[in-house]
């Protein structure tokens, strides 16, 4: 059994802050975008938002949650930090009670509660670990392309059929790059520890980041305006905490442990965890539209 240190309790505390602020930026920006109820051209909005604090305040909670993050990554393992962001879902459904006052469905906090429940069994039952390992260049070859092949074919999967193949599709792909996108992520965090920040700007991690960025921004933008949210939000969802552990393996070397209670335990968990997802975002509220006359005062 792996000891649980300190490393370790500072990546869940920091995935947990990472999951928050991403679902406060979220909360925000949508009120923000959707606050007076008129529709607006696109400059006319950017003017708009602009003068929103609440956007504003969603971009900040944005860019604490990279920050939280690449802390986490830094921490920890990657096949334990990007499972606990699920726990954004949650959440939000927080966020939306406390904050929107929207009506939640029972079922909704059933499922929830199946999440976070089949989350903590796959963590606890697995316990994700990895050591200080720092992979060469060359190694990166065959998960990136691997990973960005994947998400390639996704894409063009998705570029025919019904609105909910499409969203399927390009929110798996979008999945898939963000899983990418945490390696690099923990990859500049390294970098940043072994050289400081000048050494990093000559270094390649830091510009995959943002080229991870922009791809995984354009995939999930798309996934979002072609079909329903409630099909591609499983998808990124899910699919980015199973490649993370995959990626995790391959490149940082992590451990699962090992033992027939154990897998059965943790990938019974998972399977619990993606059940609860998928139920949530088909039952929660379609929109943040509620009891929100609270934010224009």
């Amino acid at each position: 059994m792996h000891a649980f240190g300190l490393d370790q309790g500072l990546a869940l505390l920091f995935g947990a802050a990472t999951a928050l602020s991403n679902a406060i930026a979220v909360a925000t920006q949508h009120v923000a975008s959707t606050r007076g109820g008129q529709r607006l051209k696109a400059w006319a909005l950017a003017v708009h938002l602009i003068r929103q604090p609440l956007w504003l305040l969603g971009w900040v909670a944005l860019l604490g949650s990279l920050i939280f993050q690449a802390l986490a990554l830094h921490f920890g393992p990657m096949s334990l930090v990007q499972p606990i962001l699920v726990s954004e879902l949650v959440m939000a459904l927080v966020v939306r009670q406390i904050w929107i006052h929207q009506n939640i469905r029972a079922l909704t906090w059933s499922a929830a509660l199946v999440t976070c429940a089949g989350l903590a069994t796959f963590l606890i039952a697995t316990s994700p670990s990895g050591v200080a390992v720092v992979p060469r260049t060359s190694a990166w070859v065959g998960p990136v392309a691997a990973s960005a092949g994947v998400a390639a074919l996704l894409v063009v999967g998705a570029l025919r059929g019904s609105p909910s193949r499409r969203a399927g599709l390009l929110g798996a792909a979008t999945g898939v790059l963000w899983a990418l996108e945490a390696t690099f992520i923990k990859a500049v965090t390294d970098t940043i520890a072994a050289v400081g920040i000048g050494g990093t700007l000559v270094r390649w991690p830091l510009y995959a980041f943002v080229l991870g960025g922009v791809f995984g921004l354009l995939a999930e933008q798309a996934a979002l305006h072609v079909g329903p949210l409630k099909v591609s939000q499983p998808f990124i969802v899910i699919v980015d905490p199973v490649v993370s552990v995959v990626l995790g393996v391959w490149l940082y070397a992590e451990h699962l442990r090992s033992g027939l209670v154990s897998s059965v335990l943790g990938w019974a968990g998972f399977a619990a965890m993606c059940a609860g997802v998928v139920v949530l975002t088909q039952s929660a509220p379609e929109t943040m539209h509620g009891e929100v006359h609270v934010l224009h005062q």
